[in-house]
């Protein structure tokens, strides 16, 4: 277990790779879906919205635990370990909007569900190499 990024796998987090989110849900069960993510070199940043499982499960328990697989070496994959700090609303979308640009749309369509869009950001506590 490292506490910061693995030397070599910064990239992991600085290229548009689709992530999975790992949380529990209320009832105990694991959930697991893909994300898109930016990193700020301390916390990842996710788009959701309020009524969403996701968003359900983190406010319930906020532990998470987030993979990473680089799509050129299926062999390189880092796990990150954390926790939900904060959710700050994202009714604008313009969180939504940059995460579409990050991952190479050129016409992000502003979803229909703005009123609820919401920014998590997750704590990083923890990386492994696998």
């Amino acid at each position: 277990m490292i506490s910061k990024v693995p030397a070599g796998y910064e990239d992991l987090l600085e290229r548009p790779i689709v992530g999975v989110l790992g949380t529990v849900s209320p009832d105990g069960s694991p959930n697991l879906a893909p994300m898109r993510f930016s990193w700020d070199g301390a916390h990842l940043r996710v788009s959701h919205t309020i009524p969403r499982k996701k968003f359900v499960s983190l406010q319930a328990n906020p532990n998470y635990s987030f993979m990473i697989t680089d799509p050129e070496d299926p062999g390189r994959v880092l796990e990150i370990h954390g926790w939900l700090v904060t959710v700050v609303p994202d009714h604008d979308a313009l969180f939504y909007t940059s995460l579409g640009h990050r991952y190479g749309e050129s016409d992000v369509q502003l979803p229909d569900d703005s009123d609820d869009r919401v920014v998590m950001i997750l704590d990083t506590t923890r990386f492994i190499v696998k």
